[in-house]
Parts: structure tokens; sequence; C-alpha cells
């Protein structure tokens, strides 16, 4: 920055310049909004990414927030938080001008618990999506984005690992009790045989490496004893649940699915065999869930319930139109959103540790201004993700 005046002396006009020796801000002022040119950027290709996804979808082809769990009001009580989190780091940062420290730790403090609030619901809303198998991608997702043969596929090989899996625990139920006779015996067995090996004054090299191996052997059987009178009381107390979900995959196997499955197979126009397969996909998770006007039952106070709503045990592929793509830009955008609350709360966890006085505003105002942007990028998430 330059400075310009000028004097007379002698009739001659004398310029004298004066330089500003570095940017009127300090030098981590300047790191900062830097950094912050680049998380800008980052950001908005993010959402921009997101726009142009979302909003290129055709119509109907979009998840709405009921179709894969998303609560405003759980949102918009998070948004809530952070506002009230920015609103506590400038009190911190007023407090710590004034050379108030005590009450600029104490604002700071509230900064960080508000901020500790708001992962903590952004954790249980990732819990309520993985719990209802949504995920970004396949495998570990159970999302298809189309009603086809595939998905029918899908839903019969879930059926009989669901069957098979309990069959196998009848089965057990029904040999474990004898099981439990046989070990007992054998262990009974072991212990006389050691007891007549150590009984005998010349043992063969034969019964010396036997008599040394008998511990381990009591050990493997006792092992075995106990899990199988630990899982004899419980196949006992679930085998009615058990036999009835064996029922319930029957009866699923033998009806929708296999009825979906032939009309889907064999139907020379498309769009039968398509119906035949969204008939199927909407009674694993209604297409129009929570929607008044697609659900009758729902708005005059009756149940309108999915299997994956009824049988949560299923665990059921569904069909979500551009279900996967977006889980993928969901958790994109949120998981890095939570990152940087995650590295703003390490920042605050430094902070707390030293003396918020005077001096060290300036450390409080950087981190106030990083923590803005936190929230400012939220604002700009909450009512796409949300409301649209």
């Amino acid at each position: 920055m330059a400075h310009a005046h000028s004097t007379e002396h002698e009739g001659h006009g004398h310029v004298h310049l004066e330089y500003q020796p570095a940017l009127p801000i300090s030098n981590g002022k300047t790191i900062l909004w830097l950094f912050l040119s680049t998380e800008i950027m980052f950001f908005a290709a993010l959402i921009g990414v997101y726009i142009v996804v979302r909003f290129g979808a055709p119509a109907g082809t979009w998840p709405r927030p009921t179709d894969v769990h998303l609560v405003e009001g759980i949102g918009a009580f998070n948004t809530f938080v952070l506002i009230c989190s920015s609103v506590t780091i400038v009190l911190a940062f007023e407090a710590a001008r004034k050379n108030a420290a005590w009450l600029a730790k104490g604002w700071m403090l509230a900064t960080f618990l508000l901020g500790g609030l708001f992962l903590g619901v952004k954790a249980y809303e990732y819990q309520a999506k993985f719990s209802h198998g949504i995920y970004p991608m396949l495998p570990h997702s159970r999302i298809y984005e189309d009603p086809g043969l595939t998905y029918v596929s899908a839903v019969r090989i879930r059926l009989n690992e669901v069957r098979t899996k309990m069959s196998a625990d009848e089965a057990r139920l029904q040999t474990l009790p004898g099981d439990i006779t046989e070990l007992e015996s054998r262990l009974n067995s072991v212990s006389e045989r050691r007891k007549e090996l150590r009984g005998k004054d010349d043992l063969t090299p034969r019964e010396h490496y036997e008599l040394a191996n008998i511990p381990q052997t009591i050990r493997d059987v006792r092992a075995e004893l106990a899990t199988a009178r630990k899982d004899l009381p419980r196949l006992q107390e679930t085998q009615p649940q058990r036999q009835e979900r064996i029922k319930v995959c029957d009866e699923l196997l033998a009806g929708p699915v296999k009825e979906a499955e032939v009309t889907a197979a064999t139907a020379e126009n498309p769009l039968v065999a398509r119906a035949a397969v969204v008939e199927l996909a909407e009674m694993v998770l209604p297409s129009h869930h929570g929607d008044e006007e697609h659900e009758p039952e729902a708005a005059t106070g009756g149940e309108h319930h999915g299997l994956n709503e009824q049988y949560p045990w299923l665990k059921l592929p569904f069909v979500i139109p551009s279900g996967n793509m977006w889980a993928s830009t969901y958790f994109l955008l949120t998981g890095f959103h939570a990152l940087h609350v995650f590295v703003g709360l390490i920042v605050f966890a430094c902070i707390l540790t030293m003396r918020l006085d005077s001096r060290r505003a300036n450390v409080l105002e950087n981190a106030g201004l990083y923590w803005h942007f936190v929230d400012i990028v939220w604002i700009f998430l909450f009512p796409l993700l949300y409301l649209f």
C-alpha cells in the first residue's frame, strides 16, 4: 500500500512514497483465507455435481426423503445446532477480545459440545440408513434401481438364505441332545484313559504321545460341550419363532416371488412383465411410502407396511429408482462435511487447552472463520438433501 504526499521546497514539488511492509491482515488469516478458497471450490464442485445429477434425473426417478428414511425435522434440528454453534464461537471471540478468559473458554466449550451434538445426530441418521440397507453401492447395499428378473432372483436368493439358516438351526436342535450325551461320554472316556495311562509304570512311546495329547483333547471336548449346552436352551426358546420364519419364507417363495418370476419370464408384453415385478417390489418396500395420495389406508388410519417393515429379519432387497446414486451422493456430501466438522472439533479441543485472553483472540477469530464456512456449507446441503 502506498501513501503519497507532496511538499514544496524552493518552488519544486517532492513526492514521498511510504510502503506497507505486508498485507494489512495477519499471516495466519491470510493462510486461512487461501485454504478456505480451496475448500469453497471443493464443495462448490460437489454440490454442483449433485445439482446436475438430482435435477437432471427424469421426473419420478429420484428418491423422495421418505423413500430413503430422511427425516426433515432431524435435519432442521441439526441446522439449528450448527447455527447456535456459530453464535457461541462469536461470543467466545468477543469475550477473548475483552480479556474475559474464563467466559471465552465457556463459550468455546459450548461450541465444542454443539459440534459434537451435530455429529451425534448425524451418526444416528447414518445408523437409520444402515439398518434399512441403504449403503452407497452394491454389494453392501440392498438397493436395486430397476424392477426385473435380476431383482426377483435377488429376493429369491435372500429368502433361501434365511430359510437355509433357519432349517440348519432346526436340524441342529434335533441332534443337539444326542451330541451333548456323546460329548459327555467322550469326555468321561478320555478322563478314564488318562487315569489308566498314569497308573502304568512302563509306557510305550505311543502311549507317552497319547498321554501328552490328552489335556488338549479334554480342552477341545469341554469347549464343544460348553457351546452345545449354551445353544440348546437358545434354540429351544426360539423354535416357535424359527418355524414361523420358515413358514413365511415358504409362502413368499411359493407365492408372490414365484408368480413374479414366472410372469416376468414368460410375458410377451414387457409392460406386463415389469408390472409383475413392480408389484413384488411394492410388497417389499412400498414405493409410495407415507404418501396419502397413493396409500389410502395410511390416510384413513389403516396400516400399510412392506415386508421389510413387517418382518425386519428378512432384510430383502428393495427397489428405489436412482437409489444407489442417491446413497453415493448423500454419503459423499454429508461425509465430507462431517469430516470437516470433526476437524473443527479437534481444533476446538486444542484451543480449550489455552488461556483464552486477548492475546489468543486472533486464534479464535481464525477458528471462527473456518467454523462459519462449515456452517454455510450445511446451509446449502440441508435444503438440497432434505427438502427436494
